[in-house]
């Protein structure tokens, strides 16, 4: 199971809020028994929702509770001596009041329980944000690592290749793996086409031009071309988009050779 895949599904905050079918609550709970980061992360989002709870929490004034006993013991004082039709009036008024004070209370803390709906509906949207900029880092992380792993690795050659005289600016680099006939293509400086055009990478084998696959110049890292074998050399032109079957020499943008010995 991809654990942060599913931390981000929001799962875990309909189960705290019981907002989930039978069949997903055992599911939930037969996670949270075998996967410990999902009861931690389970325990810090029923932490969140009792602090927003809490937040949302109305303390009564301490004066209000004092007036209402005096009331009482007021109203204690008085019953001996009322008919009963007059407490029977008073007892209906109370009821009324005791009707609109619920339904006030009612209504405030539906207020307040709308606010602290919203604001957990937002923790939840932004963890589930950060979770996919934390699976994003992570992509880029590993494919730096593995760009690394390319670069530093033995088997590779290394093929700079230099700006011609149609681009004296332009550079990109070639690493190639004669066992494996790998191609992975680094550019470092190569300029802006149409969206008509774009460039194909040449391996010179046997004295003829092999397409190695064609790329535009917005091209992060390494870049993996098409395989070649027995490379003497590799060339860069510029194409209609999709590629050519041979190269327009007019367009070279870069070449290299591979070092001897």
């Amino acid at each position: 199971m991809n654990i942060k895949e599913y931390i981000s599904t929001g799962i875990l905050e309909a189960y705290a809020l019981d907002e989930v079918t039978p069949a997903e609550r055992l599911e939930v709970e037969s996670n949270l028994s075998q996967y410990p980061e999902l009861k931690e992360e389970l325990e810090a989002i029923e932490k969140t929702m009792e602090a927003l709870a809490v937040e949302a929490s109305v303390v009564p004034d301490p004066v209000v509770k004092t007036k209402v006993m005096d009331r009482v013991e007021d109203a204690k004082s008085k019953t001996i001596a009322m008919p009963s039709t007059l407490l029977w009036r008073y007892a209906t008024a109370a009821s009324v009041a005791i009707a609109l004070l619920t339904s006030y209370m009612a209504y405030h803390y539906y207020d307040k329980w709308e606010v602290t709906s919203f604001a957990l509906n937002d923790l939840i949207a932004q963890n589930q944000q950060i979770a996919q900029d934390y699976n994003a880092v992570n992509e880029k992380l590993d494919k730096i690592q593995n760009d690394f792993s390319i670069i530093e690795n033995a088997a590779f050659t290394k093929v700079v290749l230099s700006g011609t005289e149609n681009s004296p600016e332009s550079l990109a680099s070639v690493y190639w793996n004669p066992n494996s006939e790998e191609v992975y293509l680094s550019i470092q400086n190569l300029k802006e086409l149409s969206e008509a055009n774009q460039f194909q990478l040449w391996a010179i084998v046997d004295g003829k031009p092999v397409d190695a696959g064609v790329f535009d110049s917005n091209t992060e890292g390494l870049q993996r071309m098409k395989p070649v074998s027995g490379a003497v050399a590799f060339a860069v032109t510029i194409e209609p988009r999709g590629g050519n079957l041979a190269p327009t020499l007019e367009t070279m943008q870069a070449m290299g050779n591979l070092s001897k010995g």
